[in-house]
C-alpha cells in the first residue's frame, strides 16, 4: 500500500482505506502514553471512540491480550493505530496489509513481538486480513504529550476515518470491555 505523502496525502489514504477496509472493520490503538508520540494509537483510538466510531479497541501495550478474541468474533480487517518509525517525515503516514509489516518491522518494535509477526498470526489463524496505520513520530521521550505534528496529524486521522462508511456500521458481534466503543 505504501505511504500517503506528497499530493494531497489524506485523499490517497482515503482511496486506499476504501479499498481495503471493505465489510466489518475492527480499529485497535496501540502504543505507550507515557512516551510521548508513543501514544499516538491510543490517542487515536480514545478520539474515536468520543467520536462514536463503534468497535474500537484501546489495547495500549497490551495487544495480545484483545487478538484472541478480535479473531473470534470473525472480523473482516483488524486495522492497528500505531505510531511506527518508518523514516518519513514526522507526521507522515503509512497504510501497510500484513506482508508489508512483517518485512519493514520483523522483530524490531517497542511492543513484546512485532506487529508484524502479529498481523501474520491473525491471518493465519482466521477470516481477519491485518492492516497497519501508521504514524512517523517526532519525539518519543518519556513524560511527555504528543507533539503538535502529532497532534494535527490525529485530528486529519480523526476526520478521514470517521467519515468511512465501513466504520459507521453497528454490526460489532461481542464488546471486550471497557476499552471497546460497541
Amino acid at each position: 500500500m505504501g505511504t500517503a505523502d506528497g499530493g494531497h496525502p489524506m485523499n490517497d489514504l482515503r482511496q486506499q482505506l476504501q479499498q481495503c477496509l471493505k465489510g466489518r472493520v475492527r480499529l485497535m490503538g496501540l502504543g505507550n502514553v507515557n512516551y510521548g508520540d508513543d501514544g499516538f494509537g491510543v490517542r487515536l483510538a480514545e478520539e474515536l471512540v468520543a467520536a462514536g466510531v463503534p468497535g474500537v479497541i484501546i489495547a495500549g501495550t497490551t495487544l495480545d491480550r484483545y487478538l484472541g478474541r478480535v479473531v473470534d468474533e470473525g472480523f473482516d480487517h483488524l486495522v492497528f493505530l500505531d505510531a511506527v518509525e518508518f523514516g518519513g517525515a514526522p507526521g507522515s503516514v503509512v497504510f501497510l496489509d500484513s506482508g508489508e509489516m512483517a518485512a519493514r518491522f520483523p522483530q524490531v518494535s517497542t511492543h513484546k513481538i512485532s506487529l508484524g509477526v502479529w498481523a501474520m498470526w491473525v491471518e493465519a489463524t482466521g477470516r481477519t486480513k491485518a492492516w497497519l496505520l501508521g504514524v512517523q513520530p517526532e519525539s518519543l521521550k518519556p513524560g511527555q504529550s504528543l507533539t503538535p505534528t502529532m497532534q494535527t496529524t490525529l485530528a486529519s486521522l480523526r476526520q478521514l476515518l470517521c467519515s468511512l462508511e465501513p466504520l459507521q456500521t453497528k454490526e460489532v458481534a461481542t464488546e471486550l470491555g471497557e476499552e471497546v466503543n460497541a
